[in-house]
């Protein structure tokens, strides 16, 4: 399994992954889940993967040399000339149904599901930044201002997180720490997402970045933030009120009556009726 989190801001773009795989308990490996396509000046990508990964390393492969023929275009289209990323999330879709219609029948015979997940978010000269979601169909849908981030794996661990801390002004620092703490958590409650990390940061109308770093066991930013959310976390839920059963001495009392349900009743007899 894996975790990916791409987050779209109005400042720039935050991209996290994991690199952890596994096929059994006894064959566990790391590969890494993210890739970074840069022409600096004219366009900066990040492809973030998940699901089978022989089919997404060959989707990755096909991708560098892929090639969308339209009957309007003078040239065919690659993720390197292409005009927007739209555009490219289109060569990546064809990349995958090139994948399936190689490998499908056979992965169906022995058993496999075609299951890859692809994120791909960046920067085309020309236009804003964008950022796409891509089905193992090789269709897609585009982040909105309502919906700034996808994940990919592993996802639910670390998503309220992102739903409570993230909207379109949040700054990008504060987006990649929010990342992070999406990852620990997911990485706290799942065994199947491990270190070490990827992590990339993309401020807007740069196309390039800097800001690339792995990040394992030893990263002391990861291992402050990891101990800091695990106390505060605690000290939050320490500070919130037990539950008072009687009323008597509490503002906010537990058992009170409600116009929309009553409590459950207690079967105690066969003979009493469910409902």
């Amino acid at each position: 399994m894996t975790y990916c989190v791409a987050i779209k801001l109005n400042a720039g773009l935050v991209f996290l992954s994991d690199s952890r795989t596994n096929a059994g308990l006894d064959q566990i490996s790391s590969f890494r889940k993210m890739m970074v396509y840069e022409k600096t000046g004219e366009r900066f990508m990040v492809l973030l993967s998940a699901g089978n990964l022989s089919i997404s390393q060959s989707v990755r492969e096909i991708l560098q040399t892929t090639q969308l023929t339209e009957r309007d275009e003078a040239e065919p289209l690659t993720i390197w000339n292409a005009r927007s990323l739209f555009d490219a999330a289109r060569v990546l879709g064809a990349a995958v149904r090139h994948v399936h219609e190689r490998d499908g029948a056979a992965l169906k015979r022995a058993g496999v599901d075609f299951n890859v997940s692809l994120v791909l978010g960046g920067q085309v000269r020309g236009e804003g930044m964008r950022l796409f979601q891509v089905y193992s169909a090789g269709n897609f849908i585009e982040a909105t201002p309502e919906t700034p981030y996808f994940q990919v794996g592993e996802s639910k661990y670390g998503k309220p997180v992102l739903d409570r801390v993230l909207t379109p002004d949040t700054p990008l620092d504060e987006a990649a720490k929010c990342a992070l703490v999406s990852m620990d958590s997911t990485l706290k409650s799942n065994l199947s997402v491990g270190l070490p990390l990827d992590l990339v940061l993309y401020e807007a109308d740069r196309f390039a970045s800097d800001k690339i770093v792995c990040i394992d066991e030893s990263n002391p930013y990861f291992r402050m933030l990891h101990d800091s959310w695990g106390d505060k976390l605690r000290q939050v839920f320490d500070s919130i009120e037990d539950p008072e059963w009687s009323g008597s001495t509490s503002t906010v009392p537990i058992m009170v009556p409600t116009a929309r349900c009553r409590p459950l009743q207690k079967i105690t007899t066969p003979r009493d009726k469910l409902v």
